[in-house]
C-alpha cells in the first residue's frame, strides 16, 4: 500500500525520496517505514538511477520514531515490531546500489539522525540541530545510532551526544565529521542535487563496486559487500553465460574461463 508521506520521484539519472509529514516534523511511525521501504525498492529498480536524495519535507528533515506509534507497545513489539523492523529499513537505505544524498533540510535529531547517517553524503542547513536524545527518555538509540553512527563518526562523537546528551549546530556537525558540508537556510536541497549532477557524471558501474569496497573497508555488513560484489564480477563472465545455455540446452557445460 502507497502511504503519501514517503514520496518518490524521478528526474533523469536522479531519485528524491521525500519524507512529507510536515504536520508532526516528518516523524516516522510504522507504515511510513514500510513505505520507505518500498520506496528504496522502487529506485533500485529503476535502472536509470545513479544518485539519489532524501530530504524532509517542511521545516524539518525528521523528528525521527514518532512516539505515539511505538510508546504503547509492549516490550516485544517495541523491540520486533518497532526496533528491529525500523533498523532492517535503514539498512536498506544504507545499502542502495546508487550513493545517497541527505539533504538535512532540518533538525535530525534521534531516529532522524540515523536515517540522515544512512546516506553515503550529509549536506546540512546552518540553523540546523543534530542529536541523540534517547537516554533521556530512559531508552537508547535503536536504528544504528550506536553502530553504523559510530563506524562513520567516531564513538567519542557518539558519547556525548548519547551520554552527554550535547546537540551539535550544523557547524559543529561538520567540524566532527556528522555532515559533510554546511549551506545556508532553504540550500540544502538545491546544494543536494547539484552534488548528485556531479556523481551522475560519473561511470554508474564504478560508483556500485566502490561504494561496497568503501562500506567494506568501513566495516559495514562485509559479508554482503564480498558476496555482492563477488555476484556482480561472476555474472559478468564468460563462464555464466555458458552455464546458463548449457542448462538451458540440456547439455554439459564447456566453460572457458573467460572473464
Amino acid at each position: 500500500m502507497v502511504d503519501p508521506r514517503i514520496k518518490v520521484d524521478f528526474d533523469g539519472h536522479l531519485a528524491a525520496i521525500t519524507v512529507a509529514r510536515p504536520e508532526r516534523l516528518n516523524a516516522l511511525d510504522i507504515d511510513m517505514l514500510k513505505a520507505l521501504s518500498a520506496a528504496c525498492d522502487e529506485v533500485e529498480a529503476n535502472a536509470e538511477i545513479r544518485v539519489a536524495i532524501l530530504t524532509g519535507e517542511g521545516k524539518a528533515f525528521s523528528a525521527g520514531g514518532d512516539i505515539k506509534a511505538w510508546g504503547g507497545m509492549t516490550p516485544n513489539e517495541f523491540g520486533h515490531a518497532w526496533v528491529r523492523f525500523g533498523h532492517r529499513v535503514f539498512e536498506r537505505l544504507a545499502t542502495l546500489r546508487m550513493p545517497l544524498i541527505a539533504a538535512i533540510n532540518g533538525h535530525a535529531l534521534g531516529g532522524g539522525l540515523e536515517l540522515a547517517i544512512a546516506a553515503d553524503i550529509r549536506i546540512a542547513e546552518r540553523h540546523v540541530k543534530i542529536g541523540l536524545p534517547e537516554t533521556g527518555l530512559g531508552m537508547v538509540p535503536g536504528w544504528s545510532g550506536t553502530q553504523r553512527l559510530v563506524r562513520r563518526a567516531g564513538a567519542q562523537v557518539v558519547r556525548r551526544m548519547v551520554l552527554g546528551g550535547e546537540v551539535f549546530s550544523a557547524d559543529e556537525a561538520a567540524a566532527l565529521g556528522l555532515v559533510d558540508h554546511v549551506v545556508d537556510t532553504g540550500q540544502a536541497l538545491a546544494a543536494a542535487r547539484d552534488c548528485a549532477a556531479r556523481i551522475a557524471a560519473r561511470g554508474p558501474a564504478a560508483l556500485e563496486v566502490a561504494k561496497l569496497m568503501i562500506a567494506t573497508a568501513n566495516g559495514e555488513d562485509n559479508g554482503t559487500a564480498v558476496e555482492a560484489l563477488g555476484s556482480i564480477l561472476v555474472a559478468k563472465t564468460g563462464d555464466l553465460r555458458e552455464g546458463l545455455a548449457a542448462f538451458s540446452e540440456k547439455r554439459a557445460t564447456k566453460f572457458a574461463g573467460e572473464w
